[in-house]
């Protein structure tokens, strides 16, 4: 057979003192790296001695757990009662060089006979505790997962083995990587550190850890500036330079113990400092580092560990096991790796070991012992012994695990994985001790506690800064600056835009219309509605001369009636003053809307009395100057044109045509694009100004025909100025305009200067000042003539003026 004298070969006989093998009616299974090997390159797979290796103190220390918790069983009456287990444990220190023990394991009879059915025989283990790490596991697991033969690991984490349809028969006391990963982030997340280096072991541990680093990171606000693969060839005065170089403050360490020392050994011997130190569970509780000299130098060191359990009568079984071998392990002859090496080990050097995963291990013993109890379906005190036990069977029960041990209920979930344990936050102190500081609990709503005060930092209490670049102020937006969001420039928000950094810290948000903010802001306030009331002082007061004006329209018009047939009157244009008049108080309808919260409707009576009535007034006017030089020039040199203004009313066609044609063109204006409220928002951030928005454009027939009867009244009022020198007809006419254009000049300045809401009563002022114009300076000193000095109101006066 292919594998029968490979196993025979390695065999020199099995010593019943031997502290790698116990008899018992069932064996668990043992792999324990009680050595270590360096990964090299090898051409084909071959037995090595591991007693010739690199000796790990910790692991044999898990080693010794294991057969404690054996011990402890079999003295247990309640669990497996009448039963024994057994064990054969073996010191797998590599992962391409350790198969016989693999073999061993799997065996029936010492032979390996892959093509032939269970029927022949059963292995000679009912399942295994192990192997410690992912690389082992990922070498061996496969030749258990064939026939689904048991693996409970104490230590392996690799996230690959949560994955229940490529592992179905494995199982594990401790968390995976990517729950180990978790705390660390929450770790760094908690101190508010953004700008970290990731040094990890060139193996599927390291490699692994980093994957499920840069996946949790990646939605957060940490950046990963410099990651490394570490093996024994590493120049770490290289890695060290790059990381001192990017200004990392923080250092994640993600390797097994070998590595990790030769991390830490080098940093204190090239004198790295000031660094946060962040430790996996592998190596958070390694007792030589804390204590070497010079590694107060290197920084802060915290790191993730497994809790340490306190488990009653370890501490003596190892005074007891330690004396039982000391010396006996040189005579003894055993199966291949079988064999320690370590008889000058003193008790105290064991029992103050890292006590990391020992734990895991009395879980992952205990659980075996469980399943196999359920599995045989023993009773208070007595177990069957007619049930054939396959290791199908044992994982069968395994899955199903449910039971307390030391005040923690061991159970699986579907993938394998614990359901049971926690991780402590733990602090190297200036003792030389990992204290804890801290825990991550995997089912809890908080996950992460830390007591900060007990951390001592080494910046003498200050929390360390590990930032590419610092914060920006409250109000800036970040501006990448490089491959990392962590790296950028600050930039301050310009008014009416904000940042939200909870949302996206990269982009200045603009304020929705209703709101505004100031620059450099972090949220919008709501915009102050502006306009002016109906009951603003401003308002009141506008609306009383508003009213002076009408009584004084009223009151001219009934002493011009009184004295219609008088000189003064004519002069005045007769029935053309009344329609004057009447149109200056509908023009005054209009200031009233420019006061209260602007509607459609107040829109256009703002702007419709005003433009069509005072259309009117000004065709008025310019009758009148027509009339005026007509009199005096143009009918002597053309008198046909002063007959036929006389003969076919030519005063009222004017009046009458200006009136239908800008009533037509405020018709078709306002019918395509009617005044309607608008909200100013452009020149007052912090308010919203409500006002009537007029089109220009659509409306510019109209206003084009104010301003040209404006143009014409001036044109012939001037060409009167040369008229008899007493006559003053013409002079008042031209100083009412001077006056109406002097009006809008200012209000136009006012306007492009000023847009708040006192820009409404300002144009109701000039609206009512360009009726003023008209009735004090042309009216009024006619009825002043009329009451005051009626000896100028007479035929001979005027003919005396002429």
């Amino acid at each position: 057979y292919l594998f029968e004298g490979f196993l025979q070969a390695t065999t020199q006989s099995t010593d019943q003192t031997s502290e790698f093998h116990l008899r018992g009616d069932y064996l668990i299974g043992g792999l324990f790296n009680i050595h270590y090997v360096a990964a090299a390159n090898f051409q084909r797979p071959q037995a090595i001695d591991c007693s010739s290796k690199l000796f790990i103190l910790p692991n044999y220390r898990r080693f010794q757990m294991m057969r404690f918790s054996v011990e402890e069983i079999n003295n247990s009456s309640s669990l497996l009662p009448n039963v024994s287990l057994g064990y054969q444990m073996f010191d797998h220190c590599s992962d391409i060089h350790s198969f016989p023990g693999i073999f061993k394991l799997l065996s029936v009879n010492d032979l390996i006979r892959p093509w032939e059915d269970a029927s022949t025989g059963l292995p000679n283990a009912i399942g295994v505790v192990g192997p410690f790490t992912s690389t082992h596991a990922l070498s061996i697991a496969p030749i258990f997962m064939t026939n689904l033969f048991p693996m409970v690991s104490y230590g392996c984490s690799g996230s690959v083995f949560s994955k229940e349809n490529l592992y179905p028969s494995f199982l594990r006391t401790v968390h995976s990587n990517k729950d180990v990963i978790n705390a660390i982030v929450g770790i760094i997340l908690n101190f508010n550190w953004r700008w970290v280096a990731f040094l990890y072991s060139d193996d599927d541990f390291g490699k692994d850890g980093l994957e499920q680093f840069k996946n949790k990171i990646e939605d957060s606000e940490i950046c990963l500036a410099f990651y490394k693969a570490i093996n024994v060839n590493t120049d770490y005065l290289q890695v060290f330079k790059q990381i001192e170089e990017q200004n990392i403050k923080v250092i994640v360490v993600f390797a097994p113990k070998v590595y990790a020392e030769a991390v830490v050994e080098s940093a204190v011997q090239l004198n790295v400092t000031n660094k946060v130190w962040i430790a996996d569970d592998g190596w958070s509780l390694n007792k030589k580092l804390p204590s070497m000299n010079g590694i107060q130098n290197i920084g802060t060191v915290l790191g993730v560990a497994q809790p340490v359990v306190t488990i009653p009568g370890f501490t003596d079984f190892i005074y007891s096991a330690i004396s039982q071998t000391d010396g006996g392990d040189t005579e003894q002859k055993m199966f291949c790796n079988q064999k320690c090496n370590c008889s000058n080990l003193s008790v105290k050097s064991l029992l103050n070991a890292d006590p990391s995963f020992s734990f895991p291990v009395y879980a992952a013993v205990y659980a075996i012992a469980h399943a196999l109890h359920n599995t045989l379906r023993c009773g208070s005190d007595r177990c069957p012994k007619n049930i054939t036990v396959h290791p199908h069977m044992i994982l069968e029960e395994l899955k199903k695990s449910n039971f307390t041990l030391l005040n923690q209920t061991v159970q699986f979930d579907e993938n394998g994985d614990p359901k049971f344990g926690s991780l402590s936050v733990v602090f190297w102190n200036s003792s030389g001790n990992a204290e804890e500081v801290g825990s991550y609990h995997f089912q809890s709503s908080i996950h992460l506690s830390i007591n900060k005060t007990k951390i001592k930092w080494f910046t003498n209490g200050e929390v360390p800064t590990s930032l590419c670049s610092p914060e920006c102020p409250a109000g800036y937006a970040k501006k990448p600056n490089g491959m990392h969001k962590c790296c950028f420039t600050c930039e301050i928000c310009k008014t009416n835009n904000y940042v939200n950094i909870t949302e996206d810290p990269f982009k200045c948000i603009s304020c929705k219309d209703t709101k505004w903010a100031a620059e450099g802001s972090t949220s919008c306030l709501p915009r102050l509605l502006e306009y002016v009331s109906l009951t603003d002082i401003g308002a009141v007061l506008t609306m009383v001369l508003e009213g002076l004006l009408l009584g004084l329209t009223v009151s001219v018009s009934v002493v011009f009636a009184i004295n219609y047939n008088t000189p003064v009157v004519r002069s005045a244009g007769g029935p053309i003053c009344f329609l004057n008049l009447g149109c200056l108080s509908l023009c005054s309808i209009s200031v009233f809307f420019y006061f209260g919260v602007p509607t459609p409707s107040s829109c256009v009576l703002r702007y419709l009395p005003f433009i069509l009535f005072y259309t009117v007034c000004l065709a008025c006017f310019v009758v009148r100057s027509f009339q005026i030089v007509c009199i005096f020039k143009i009918s002597a040199q053309i008198p046909n044109i002063h007959i036929w203004w006389v003969k076919y009313h030519g005063q009222w066609l004017l009046i009458s045509a200006a009136f239908m044609f800008q009533a037509l063109s405020l018709t078709i204006s306002f019918c395509c694009d009617p005044p309607r409220p608008y909200n100013e928002m452009l020149w007052y951030p912090e308010q919203i100004i409500l006002s009537c928005n007029l089109n220009i454009q659509a409306s510019c027939f109209s206003l084009f025909l104010l301003v040209s009867l404006c143009c014409l009244c001036f044109i012939f009022s001037y060409m009167a100025k040369d008229l008899p020198k007493n006559y003053n007809e013409a002079k008042a006419i031209t100083f009412c305009l001077l006056l109406l254009i002097c009006t809008w000049v200012i209000f136009i300045t006012e306007y492009m200067l000023y847009r708040g809401k006192y820009i409404q009563i300002f144009n109701a002022l000039a609206v009512l000042s360009s009726l003023y114009s008209f009735l004090l300076w042309y009216f009024l000193p006619k009825c002043y003539i009329i009451i005051f000095q009626p000896d100028k109101n007479t035929q001979q006066y005027f003919q005396g003026l002429i």
